[in-house]
């Protein structure tokens, strides 16, 4: 049997972000029941939101700038783990997958 993807979602804990870090992953898990195999919360420090599938980065908060929208989020989540995955209201028209 394959091995599904694991995501990471690492969150600064003296920001206070482990709602956020819990919101995004139950938003993830939602969205993406069948193609995760886990989502995990790992505590940081130094203003660190950083979401990784696989240990590849979907989303830097030092590189990006703030937080993601939870549909680009999302996008970049499901090129990553299962690029032929509609997401209806999620997807940008005329955007490919």
């Amino acid at each position: 049997m394959p091995r599904t993807p694991r995501v990471e979602i690492e969150y600064c804990t003296g920001c206070r972000w482990l709602l956020r870090a819990a919101w995004t992953a139950q938003e993830l898990l939602t969205t993406f029941e069948s193609e995760l195999g886990e989502v995990a919360l790992a505590p940081g420090s130094g203003g660190v939101f950083r979401v990784t599938v696989d240990g590849r980065v979907a989303w830097d908060r030092a590189a990006e700038g703030g937080f993601p929208e939870l549909k680009v989020l999302k996008q970049r989540v499901r090129d990553l783990v299962a690029p032929e995955k509609d997401l209806g209201h999620s997807d940008r028209p005329g955007e490919s997958k």
